[in-house]
């Protein structure tokens, strides 16, 4: 991609220290056969299927079924442990079990088309899935935000969005599909695999090793599309990232943000068990209608009662309200005052998103001193309200900026936004 001002190609190994906006180079093959996986699409994923769908898929090959169990303990350890991406590095399977394996599944990783790191240090990784079917191959991004103690991947759950909201550069890109459970885990494999996060493994080119711990501590299902729409695969990722003997992400360090899908918010807690957020946004439905039109269907009543109903709802499992500040259009302390009274009685943090712009965009983010007003009285109400820190916006990383290749800016629309950002409409 040919990057604006403030961007310039790297290669893969960079010192990050003092780094600006980067985006890594991608254009030389001899580049992209590093992050290019041999990914044969006629083969199907192993990644993403459960314990008892992979057992399935081992009979199907004649393994035997007193094997089968201990079979797929190996294999799920190789995958989510260790993060391997090639059967030939399972060293505690055979060798004919391993090229049997190979022949007909793959667990390779998407191709990275792009990289990009933030003069703040956020990552965005624009990856490639196969083509599925007789259909095509899909691209999707997702986004590593790194913090003081913890470490944050923004994934995607959709290519694209249905949802439309006004204020969204995402909600732009129509709807081309659902991915897959193994699709939404590969996103948290590929981030692990270039922030170094798998245990024992080799480096690869780029990655950057952490010096303790995990880079990557929790995730949030708040990359393009709306999760409560594709509810099945969501929840068979999810499962697969908080298993205890894989990924093993805690369900209070995994959350899942929905505009506001009112029949499946109940069945998030009560069968995926994670953290729940709602894109809010307003406190009125006419204004919601417009903002975020499933209002329409599931209106602001339904989403509340809803959101009541939520199961282990408690002081400790608060359910996070986003609202992003738009000037002169919800940014009121009438509209604060009136936030504190629709929330009441329910065990809530309120994020409140100053807006990220995006070229073509209609709204402005409010001005800093009306963001600490309004949060300043929403927190005298008794209510959390962290002004949440923008970030990667140099790169459209940052919320609701996220839009995938096959709908990729045009040069001028970068420059026209790098000019707003110089100009303060981003500060």
């Amino acid at each position: 991609m040919k990057g604006g001002p403030g961007f310039r190609r790297v290669p893969a190994k960079t010192d990050l220290k003092n780094a600006m906006a980067l985006t890594l180079d991608l254009t030389k093959p001899e580049s992209r056969a590093q992050l290019r996986p041999q990914m044969a699409v006629d083969k199907k994923s192993l990644i993403g299927l459960s314990r008892d769908a992979m057992a399935q898929a081992l009979a199907a090959l004649g393994v035997p079924e007193r094997q089968t169990r201990m079979r797929v303990r190996q294999l799920w350890h190789w995958l989510y442990v260790r993060g391997v991406s090639d059967f030939a590095q399972m060293f505690n399977i055979s060798k004919e079990l391993r090229a049997t394996l190979d022949a007909h599944f793959t667990i390779a990783r998407p191709e990275i088309v792009e990289e990009q790191i933030s003069q703040d240090g956020t990552r965005k990784w624009l990856m490639r899935f196969p083509p599925r079917g007789a259909g095509r191959p899909v691209d999707v991004e997702t986004v590593y935000i790194p913090e003081e103690g913890r470490g944050t991947l923004c994934i995607s759950s959709q290519v694209g969005c249905t949802l439309t909201c006004t204020f969204c550069h995402t909600g732009t890109q129509k709807l081309v599909r659902n991915l897959t459970p193994g699709e939404i885990l590969e996103q948290l494999l590929v981030a692990r695999d270039r922030l170094g996060d798998f245990p024992d493994a080799d480096t690869p080119d780029g990655a950057i090793v952490p010096a303790e711990g995990r880079k990557i501590t929790n995730i949030v299902m708040m990359g393009m599309g709306e999760p409560l729409y594709n509810f099945d695969n969501v929840k068979e990722a999810l499962l697969i990232a908080s298993d205890g003997d894989g990924l093993s992400l805690s369900k209070r360090r995994i959350t899942l943000s929905t505009s506001g899908v009112v029949p499946e918010i109940y069945r998030t807690g009560e069968e995926i068990g994670v953290m729940l957020a709602i894109s809010l946004h307003a406190v009125r439905d006419e204004l919601r209608d417009v903002l975020v039109p499933i209002n329409k269907k599931y209106p602001l009543k339904e989403l509340l009662d809803a959101c009541r109903a939520y199961p282990s709802l408690s002081n400790a499992r608060r359910i996070t309200f986003e609202y992003v500040m738009l000037k002169g259009v919800n940014d009121s302390l009438d509209d604060a005052r009136a936030l504190v009274r629709l929330l009441r009685g329910i065990p809530a943090k309120i994020n409140l998103i100053p807006f990220n712009p995006w070229p073509g965009s209609d709204y402005e983010c409010s001005d800093w001193e009306q963001i600490e007003e309004f949060a300043d009285l929403v927190n005298k109400a008794g209510y959390a309200s962290p002004i949440r820190t923008p970030r990667g916006r140099d790169i459209l990383a940052a919320c609701g900026q996220l839009k995938s290749a096959s709908e990729r800016m045009k040069k001028t629309d970068r420059l026209k936004l790098e000019a707003m950002m110089i100009a303060g409409h981003g500060e």
